[in-house]
């Protein structure tokens, strides 16, 4: 753990969790995420000890790909803990953008904040031509430090864009301006350090800290199926024989899927498995009903979550309650 001046100024805790924006060179590859000690990520941005006090702890060095539950519950507990810590006044956790959106959501869901949690990353990695880790870094530091961002929760700060944990979608896999908001337009925008909001913060207060109760282990099997045309039910029977808690189903259009594949998953719903449509698009709403009658078959149908949200929100349901009536009124 290393910081800047502590001289009497907000104090930012940066959680470093690898990702492109600490990517560097690496034989066989044009980089490898994580590379960058922590430390060096605030090299690069000029100036910053002058108006933040700035501690950085090493979390991971992963890319995003690599990120699983383990590094989700450390990560949470320690979130947690910082939240409770009168000495800090916001939190920035530094991640791979690949799935940036389903930690987000996670700790969205897991922890119940009075401080700022902001997680941004980069496109292009550490020795890159115009690289945006700095910008991106510089902005999340800048706004977790703001008093407006109380109200947030866990934000994202992307290319002097902010979303909030709900709607955060990736949509490229290359270009800076690789994030959206699945149903709305981003929350704020960064305006030289300050935050412009676009839309009240409350807008993006579903499910915040809903299960900021629940330990962090032992998460549910919930799986994601991709519904596509053509498909085989050859593989819906092998991710069956899996025996999963859940599935979550990436549907097509409003979340639908072929015949045969819903005669599959209706016996399995019969038999206690717990099937949330969602749809593969990367915008719209799955509602109960259309196309598919989710309460003949015992189906639950995601609304505007994605399938990697409704994946996440589906693991933490099942780990307090079960039951038809709960999750119909969470989704």
């Amino acid at each position: 753990m290393s910081s800047t001046n502590k001289g009497p100024l907000p104090h930012i805790v940066l959680l470093s969790c690898g990702g492109t924006i600490a990517a560097l060179p690496s034989h066989g590859v044009d980089y490898k995420a994580g590379l960058l000690p922590p430390d060096r990520l605030l090299d690069a941005v000029p100036d910053i000890g002058s108006s933040v006090h700035v501690t950085v702890e090493r979390h991971a060095d992963v890319g995003s790909q690599d990120v699983d539950l383990e590094i989700w519950n450390s990560l949470a507990a320690r979130v947690r803990r910082l939240n409770a810590d009168p000495s800090v006044d916001g939190i920035v956790v530094t991640h791979g953008t690949d799935t940036l959106e389903e930690t987000a959501f996670f700790l969205h869901l897991v922890t119940q904040l009075d401080k700022p949690v902001v997680l941004t990353g980069a496109m292009r990695p550490a020795h890159a031509l115009s690289a945006d880790g700095p910008a991106n870094l510089q902005a999340a530091i800048c706004l977790a430090k703001s008093p407006s961002a109380k109200a947030i929760g866990v934000a994202v700060v992307m290319n002097d864009v902010v979303y909030d944990a709900v709607e955060l979608q990736k949509i490229s896999a290359n270009a800076l301006e690789a994030f959206s908001s699945r149903n709305h337009g981003p929350l704020a925008r960064m305006l030289g350090g300050n935050i412009a909001f676009n839309y009240t913060p409350s807008i993006a207060d579903r499910w915040k800290g809903s299960f900021a109760d629940l330990t962090l282990d032992a998460w549910p099997k919930v799986p994601i199926l991709y519904i596509h045309a053509g498909m085989d039910t050859d593989w819906v029977d092998a991710l069956l024989a899996t025996d999963p808690d859940g599935i979550v189903v990436a549907g097509v259009g409003s979340g639908n899927a072929p015949s045969a594949v819903w005669r599959r998953l209706e016996a399995a719903a019969a038999r206690g498995l717990l099937v949330v449509r969602s749809s593969r698009c990367a915008t719209g709403f799955v509602d109960g009903g259309v196309e598919v009658d989710d309460e003949a078959y015992g189906f639950f149908a995601a609304g505007g979550l994605s399938p990697q949200k409704a994946r996440i929100l589906l693991m933490c349901a099942l780990r307090r309650d079960n039951s038809p009536e709960s999750l119909r009124a969470l989704f």
